[in-house]
């Protein structure tokens, strides 16, 4: 029989990797927000004049930040159901 216990992971690790986890994606929304932000003020200081790239942007820190609002609030959805559970 093949041993299981090689393959798990430990409350403690998968606690590790969730927060990994979260905190680059919330690394990469708060990138997408500077990003935008970069741009729209170097447009509007006449240093760039490509409005289609300071607007495909702000449309990506737009949906990044949309999404990172629709996961965090399922979480808490996750997290209040978990919480409901009789045990």
């Amino acid at each position: 029989m093949k041993n299981v216990s090689q393959n798990r992971t430990t409350p403690f690790e998968a606690q590790q990797n969730f927060a990994d986890s979260l905190k680059n994606a919330i690394d990469h929304v708060n990138k997408t927000q500077i990003n935008s932000d970069q741009k729209t003020k170097a447009l509007a200081a006449g240093e760039i004049d490509n409005l289609h790239d300071v607007m495909i942007a702000a449309q990506k820190s737009s949906i990044t930040l949309q999404t990172a609002v629709e996961v965090q609030s399922k979480a808490m959805d996750a997290y209040k159901r978990v919480m409901r559970m009789q045990i």
